[in-house]
Parts: structure tokens; sequence; C-alpha cells
């Protein structure tokens, strides 16, 4: 859940490409449902843009048109997974620093904590 005094960014820039913040208390509100949605259609589109690259990669009679393309659209969506791992990375809860009772291990999240 975010604080309610951290800003969490959003998966999508404003008109002028600067990034969006969300400020708010809760985590499941309408903007958050939606930009959850928005960052899980990003991954999904990125991962299936991931298995056409290795098909144009493999395919010897691809042209340079083509290959440009492909670099836009991968660099696209690394830029937009990115931006959802920053922002999931934000929002992870913070490991206790006051020394009390903590471990030194790593903090261990389930599987289904990365989408």
């Amino acid at each position: 859940m975010t604080p309610h005094n951290e800003l969490r960014l959003l998966p999508w820039s404003g008109p002028d490409g600067k990034p969006c913040f969300l400020s708010t208390d809760t985590a499941g509100g309408p903007l958050s449902r939606l930009a959850n949605h928005a960052e899980s259609a990003q991954l999904s589109a990125g991962a299936e843009l991931l298995e056409h690259a290795h098909e144009v990669l493999v395919d010897e009679t691809s042209d340079p048109e083509e290959l440009r393309l492909l670099a836009a659209d991968l660099a696209g969506a690394l830029r937009d997974a990115l931006r959802v791992a920053t922002s999931r990375g934000h929002r992870l809860p913070r490991p206790d620093s006051s020394g009390h009772g903590g471990s030194n291990e790593d903090p261990r999240l389930p599987a289904g904590a990365f989408g």
C-alpha cells in the first residue's frame, strides 16, 4: 500500500512528456486501479513485442527499415517497463531501519508481488 505522504509514479506521461504522479490515501481507488491496469497492459505488450523481436531477428530477410521500427518499439517498451519497475519499487515496504527485531537478509516477496 502506498503511504499517503508518497506520490505514485503513474505509467503514463503528461501532454508535455513529463511524469505524472498520484497522491492518494488508498491503493484501491479508481485512478490506482486504472494505473494498475495500464501497467499490466504495458508489460503484456512488451512481452508480445519481445516474442515478435525474436522472430524478426532470426529472419535473415528482415530489412533495415523493419529493424529500425523494431528497435524503436523495443525502446518504448523498455521505457514503459522501467517506469513500471520504478513505480512498483517505490511502493515496496521499507525495511525496519530501527535495528530492532529485523534480520540482515533482504526482504522476501511472494512471486505474485511481481505482476
